[in-house]
């Protein structure tokens, strides 16, 4: 039987190698470092496509550097993306350009995922609790 915390991090490392699939596509596509995008945004984004699958890689050989490397890229992630979308939308409001962005509404949901099951996802978590015991009268 798969132990729950190996079930939630395989899901994360999963999500990860999506993730790593899109930004080697994007480099593929534009470049390592795209001119068109600020500098610190291009170098961010880009630099995902190695640490998005060093945290996969480390939610199984170091779980606990592994999930909170997940919870860091992810979190750094969705806050960097919203603020891209507001510094550089098109004539949309934010709340329009944030709800008609796939990617940006499945690294959000993958953000409360992660968010909710990180506890969950530690091999500790796995492990029987021992009794309380009341020696009270």
């Amino acid at each position: 039987m798969f132990a729950r915390s190996l079930i939630i991090r395989s899901l994360y490392a999963a999500c990860l190698a999506g993730a790593t699939m899109n930004h080697v596509r994007s480099i593929l596509a534009q470049g390592w470092l795209p001119e068109h995008l600020p500098w610190p945004t291009a170098a961010y984004w880009s630099s995902l496509t190695l640490l998005d699958p060093l945290a996969a890689f480390l939610l199984f050989l170091r779980p606990r550097i592994g999930i909170a490397g997940t919870m860091a890229i992810i979190a750094s992630n969705v806050v960097h993306n919203l603020w891209f979308v507001s510094a550089h939308r098109d004539t949309r409001g934010f709340l329009d350009a944030v709800v008609n962005d796939p990617f940006l509404l499945s690294q959000i949901a993958f953000l409360v995922f992660v968010g909710l099951t990180a506890r969950l996802a530690s091999p500790v978590a796995d492990r029987p609790r021992a009794a309380a015991h009341d020696d009270r009268p």
